[in-house]
């Protein structure tokens, strides 16, 4: 399994050198983020939006385009939709979020006729390097699902496997995470945690230990799961946190970012190909190293 995300842009680098299909991708974080893909080695893209505000950007950052497609197409749905085609056609194996709405472009991917659906929830994965912890670390769902239904927690729980074993882990330790590690009638979660575990101890949800609920302490800390008397194979070598809700990923995901000094890469699964969706709020480094784990995985 690999345990840095500079490993994942190994694996990126030994590929094929993937396609990526960019939606409304006149965007100078977005085509600077696709020129040090590029010139790792890693991707090729197809760049559908205004053509002459992409070419102007690119002369500015000193990207030369002359040998990619630029398909010209002024309004950001139908750029969205055009991107998703190329996908459905086979001639591009990733999908990137330029500059267009989120809104926008996962109705595009959500399209009955030209979208990529593959009867899975879409859900976002990011993984994390941190200095404080011994391996990666996979949060779940910090950007698509809001307060996710139990159904809607077995395919995001299933998405972040399926990230994890593309990288490798075949069988990744998955903590349902909460505010406490004790079943209460009163806490929706607690309730979906116990029963998420126990569908894994039955086979019902395959290639992963699963445990919960967790706190978060328990999860990560074999100490604090040890004070607490919790004897469990995720306590302190979980490889994926599944939260409760969109909130308490989210602040997860940022406080990681911003006040645990760690490095992540993310991506949207649960499409028929890998999703790109950075914020502008993502720093450079983010940005490349999902791209990374898009090709890495794609």
């Amino acid at each position: 399994m690999i345990t840095k995300l500079s490993g994942i842009t190994d694996m990126a680098k030994a590929k094929k050198r993937r396609k990526i299909a960019v939606a409304a991708a006149g965007d100078i974080d977005v085509l600077q983020a696709l020129k040090n893909a590029d010139e790792a080695g890693i991707i090729e893209p197809i760049l559908v939006g205004q053509k002459e505000i992409i070419e102007k950007i690119c002369a500015e950052i000193g990207y030369d385009i002359s040998k990619y497609e630029i398909i010209d197409i002024e309004d950001k749905f139908e750029a969205s939709l055009q991107a998703s085609q190329l996908i459905r056609e086979g001639r591009a194996q990733i999908l990137m979020k330029g500059l267009v709405s989120t809104g926008q472009l996962l109705k595009a991917v959500l399209d009955k006729n030209q979208g990529l659906r593959t009867g899975s929830v879409l859900s976002h994965v990011a993984v994390f390097e941190s200095p404080y912890y011994h391996k990666l670390l996979g949060i779940t769902d910090a950007a698509m699902n809001v307060a996710p239904t139990f159904e809607e927690k077995i395919h995001i729980i299933n998405n972040a496997v399926k990230v994890f074993h593309l990288l490798g882990e075949p069988n990744p330790k998955v903590a349902v995470v909460g505010a406490v590690e004790t079943v209460n009638q009163r806490m929706e979660s607690t309730m979906h945690a116990a029963t998420l575990s126990m569908m894994n101890k039955r086979q019902q949800i395959k290639g992963c230990i699963i445990d919960g609920p967790l706190a978060l302490d328990n999860a990560i800390s074999k100490k604090a799961a040890a004070v607490k008397n919790i004897d469990s194979e995720v306590a302190g070598d979980v490889d994926i946190v599944v939260a409760p809700d969109i909130n308490g990923a989210n602040f997860l995901y940022k406080a990681l970012n911003f006040l645990g000094g760690a490095k992540t890469a993310a991506v949207i699964m649960g499409a028929k190909v890998p999703i790109v969706l950075t914020s502008r709020a993502d720093s450079e480094q983010s940005k490349f190293m999902s791209i990374s784990l898009a090709a890495a995985i794609g």
